[in-house]
């Protein structure tokens, strides 16, 4: 899922379209897009981000990262060589740094064909130009950014199958130049920063445990396993790679399991993020796990990638 925090713009893509949503402060059920863009014709977007002005979106495809105004007019497009013939396997990510002045792309070239390892570049967000470029030593299928709400740092989760997760951090130093940083997991998959920017949610690649970490340095604060969450079928239960900060004070957590028919089913949690205490479950509305997106403030989404999402409120006692 793409970071909704700083900007609040959230996409969706359907019929060849990227839509744009805010939600707004108040307004629960299903969104109206605020504004729809149209790709360069025969492009198909995998990732978009929309700048909090609506009037730019930028998208990558299996081949390209694009800037197109809310007109349908092409600011600039930046082309990954060689073109990859492969269709499956590799989605490139972006989004729009803090200040809305840089574009930061995910290249999973390993997956793509390209030769040489995965490449995490930065563009300016008018002209498209190359700013940065770091060679990272993955063989990723996608990326999935966080853009820190506080000081602006990247965080960037790097999925690689059945072979793990990697997780880097990207600043900028003193000299205005990005400093990456890797943190030392090959194992974990991150899955949302709090909205406070103090601290950071993962949860294990093998899907046994959630842990929340102190940002920057990835200091672990506590750790959940599968069996803290009182379940009595605990050997055939998981964590999802799922939930998120619904405030700064509660995530939820999500956990997966099966039925007495056999049918895969799935719970949410809420925890204490200060203590890692368990405040009971948690009802969201939706049908599926990755349906659902917190959005920090005491309210998410719910609804597929390709439909309207409908924002949700918590009550007291839910």
């Amino acid at each position: 899922m793409p970071s909704l925090r700083p900007s609040n713009v959230i996409t969706r893509h359907r019929d060849g379209l990227i839509y744009a949503y805010v939600p707004a402060s108040g307004a629960l059920g299903t969104l109206e897009p605020a504004a729809v863009f149209h790709p360069r014709r025969n492009d198909e977007a995998v990732a978009s981000a929309v700048r909090p002005d609506l009037e730019r979106v930028v998208y990558t495809t299996l081949n390209s990262v694009v800037c197109v105004t809310r007109a349908g007019e092409l600011v600039w497009a930046s082309e990954f060589e060689p073109h990859s013939d492969r269709p499956h396997g590799h989605q490139p990510g972006c989004v729009l740094s803090l200040d809305g002045r840089r574009v930061w792309v995910y290249r999973p070239d390993a997956m793509a064909g390209r030769g040489g390892g995965d490449q995490w570049v930065v563009h300016d967000a008018d002209s498209g130009a190359v700013l940065a470029r770091r060679e990272l030593e993955t063989v990723g299928h996608g990326g999935l950014h966080y853009v820190h709400p506080v000081d602006g740092s990247l965080y960037l989760n790097v999925g690689e199958g059945q072979d793990g997760s990697a997780i880097f951090r990207a600043a900028l130093g003193a000299a205005g130049e990005p400093e990456f940083t890797p943190y030392p997991w090959s194992d974990r998959c991150l899955i949302d920063l709090a909205p406070d920017g103090r601290q950071f949610m993962t949860v294990d690649h093998g899907q046994e445990d959630v842990a929340f970490h102190r940002h920057p340095s990835g200091e672990v604060l506590f750790t959940l396993p599968v069996e803290a969450f009182g379940h009595d079928d605990a050997e055939d239960t998981w964590v999802e790679w799922a939930g998120g900060y619904l405030t700064p004070d509660l995530a939820i957590v999500t956990l997966g399991g099966t039925d007495q028919d056999e049918e895969e089913c799935f719970r949410h949690h809420l925890v204490d993020v200060h203590t890692g205490t368990l405040r009971g479950e948690f009802t969201a509305q939706t049908p599926h796990p990755y349906e659902l997106i917190p959005l920090g403030d005491g309210s998410w989404l719910s609804g597929a990638a390709d439909e309207h999402p409908v924002r949700h409120e918590r009550r007291s006692g839910t």
